[in-house]
């Protein structure tokens, strides 16, 4: 999958077979999020110091489930319902592996809770609607892939869902099937590219049976309560056959260990790496954040062997605070 980050007009409608009546209660589930983060903030000058997006009411007490990078370090964040009523949350949990967010608001939201369905049950070719806050309007679309996503921050899924048309406020965004249940939420916006049919637009979205077993850990913790995988810093691409590094993060691991933008990822502990994927999953085998990763570049034509010590990324960010 090639990401290509795009924006676009929002198609509009209704998915055709499903229940009405599932779906427009489903649609007053979704609200939006808005959240300010410290301009010391360690994401504050890739994401954004202000941002905004969407997220899903998924428990009648107040809990919203939105995508991570909206509320991560944030030090205050509000919700909006349908109606545009204002009230105040809290950012309890960003889970790094899943990219899922959690909110809780501090005050009634007035909306009901969205069942969950699941994700894995969804078929290419299925409809789905993907639904933002602010008052846009609901995308019909459909199931147009089911596989492996591989994200240049060091973010892997070995199964997310992609749908199009996309929808171009995506961030937060549910995504929900024909019988008015949640199925995923929207991630990224990217293009596709196929043999057949040219390149498209498309949403990917992280696929909702990633939570069930992470819920009652993110709401105790505000993390899953595991440890956690090493983190380098780096933010690469796939280019031919190659991944080349697009970027570290200051003050990051791999910058501590020499690594440059420009340099060629060969292999982890001698073994060639085969994709932006397969890098992911060697480092993270070497054990858990804290283990040191033995990494060949291949700089201006020479190979250099280079030991990483990795870090937990959390460990970086600001911990969100009580409003």
């Amino acid at each position: 999958m090639t990401e290509k980050p795009r924006r676009g007009e929002p198609q509009t409608g209704l998915p055709n077979g499903g229940p009405k009546v599932n779906l427009d209660r489903a649609l007053k589930s979704i609200v939006t999020v808005q959240s300010s983060i410290p301009e010391d903030a360690f994401t504050a000058q890739t994401l954004g110091e202000q941002r905004s997006g969407s997220g899903v009411v998924i428990r009648e007490s107040g809990l919203v489930l939105t995508i991570g990078y909206l509320i991560m370090e944030a030090e205050s964040v509000w919700l909006a319902d349908a109606e545009g009523r204002v009230t105040p949350g809290h950012a309890l949990a960003v889970d790094g592996e899943t990219g899922f967010g959690l909110v809780q608001a501090l005050g009634p939201l007035n909306c009901p809770a969205l069942e969950l369905g699941r994700s894995s049950e969804a078929k290419l070719g299925d409809p789905v609607t993907v639904a933002a806050g602010a008052g846009t309007r609901p995308v019909r679309a459909m199931v147009v892939g089911k596989q492996e996503f591989a994200g240049y921050w060091e973010y892997f899924l070995d199964e997310a869902l992609f749908t199009s048309p996309a929808h171009p406020f995506w961030g937060g965004a549910g995504a929900i099937d024909r019988n008015g249940r949640l199925i995923g939420i929207g991630s990224l916006h990217v293009e596709q590219l196929s043999a057949t049919t040219g390149p498209r637009d498309i949403n990917m979205i992280v696929p909702i049976d990633l939570l069930p077993p992470i819920l009652d850990d993110l709401l105790a913790y505000g993390r899953v309560n595991k440890p956690a995988r090493p983190w380098l810093g780096i933010f690469s691409a796939e280019s031919g056959d190659e991944i080349i590094v697009a970027s570290v993060a200051e003050n990051g691991p791999a910058a501590a260990a020499g690594i440059r933008r420009g340099d060629v990822l060969a292999s982890v502990g001698g073994s060639e790496i085969e994709g932006l994927g397969d890098f992911y999953r060697k480092v993270w085998s070497r054990g858990p954040a804290g283990v040191e990763i033995p990494i060949e570049i291949v700089r201006d034509g020479r190979a250099l062997g280079l030991r990483v010590h990795s870090a937990d990324r959390s460990s970086f960010m600001k911990r969100p605070r009580l409003q």
